[in-house]
């Protein structure tokens, strides 16, 4: 297996490719130490109560000014409009997030995807 290091990566036209410098897919209807499903640069999550996870990276961001996207889906039986996930609190060491219907209820969703760029 070979491994590759560079500063910055850039396409044919020398602009620059961005990539995720932390993603995962979790379960927040689990136990912490089981939720995460599949990662890139998370060492663990961080149950706060429901609906609301802090995402631990393995290797800090440079400084806290980096973008988050969150994604949650809808679970089934539910008769609201919604879900609405939302980034919290940025750190260099994790992001805290939260989720809840429109109705301000926050709840534990069995699908969250969160991705870091910087």
């Amino acid at each position: 297996m070979s491994t590759i290091k560079v500063d910055t990566i850039k396409n044919t036209s020398n602009v620059e490719v961005f990539t995720a410098k932390a993603w995962v897919n979790f379960d927040g209807t689990q136990a912490a130490a089981s939720m995460i499903r599949a990662s890139g640069n998370v060492s663990s999550i961080t149950d706060n109560g429901t609906g609301d996870y802090t995402v631990n990276f393995i290797n800090a961001m440079t400084d806290a000014n980096y973008s988050t996207v969150y994604t949650t889906g809808r679970e089934t039986g539910v008769n609201y409009w919604g879900p609405i996930a939302y980034t919290n609190t940025q750190s260099t060491s994790g992001v805290r997030v939260r989720n809840n219907f429109d109705t301000g209820t926050f709840y534990d969703a069995s699908t969250n995807n969160i991705a870091v760029f910087r």
